[in-house]
């Protein structure tokens, strides 16, 4: 589900603060381009917590007029795509290796999850999140 909401960034001493007025939250970056980013990212947590608790999200609302030295954007954000890209819950997998390796890698102790998961982000070339 995508949705576009209004913020409104003042800028402060040390960025801008953003406050998202449809969904009374607050957040703050040192520049522009940071603070739109915390932006879509607070959006973004508090939509699935939103969507987790059975709550229905708001319809975004006509951006408000810019007072003094405020600005006004709007945010996009894909709540699904949010959702996946955040979702750290464990899946289980089931795996074949041969037998002599199972033998060598229950003998050191290995620890096949993380050892999988360490081999997975070396080869999609993934960092940590």
């Amino acid at each position: 589900m995508k949705r576009v909401y209004p913020a409104i960034l003042t800028p402060v001493e040390t960025g801008f603060v953003a406050y998202v007025p449809d969904l009374e939250i607050n957040t703050q970056g040192s520049s522009l381009a940071e603070t739109i980013e915390m932006t879509r990212d607070a959006i973004g947590l508090w939509g699935i917590t939103q969507q987790d608790l059975g709550r229905a999200l708001p319809e975004p609302s006509v951006p408000p007029k810019p007072s003094g030295d405020e600005l006004v954007t709007l945010v996009d954000i894909d709540f699904s795509s949010y959702r996946r890209a955040h979702d750290y819950r464990a899946v289980r997998k089931n795996l074949t290796i041969p037998s002599w390796l199972n033998a060598k890698a229950e003998q050191a102790g290995v620890n096949y999850s993380q050892i999988l998961q360490e081999a997975l982000k070396d080869y999609l070339q993934v960092k940590e999140p």
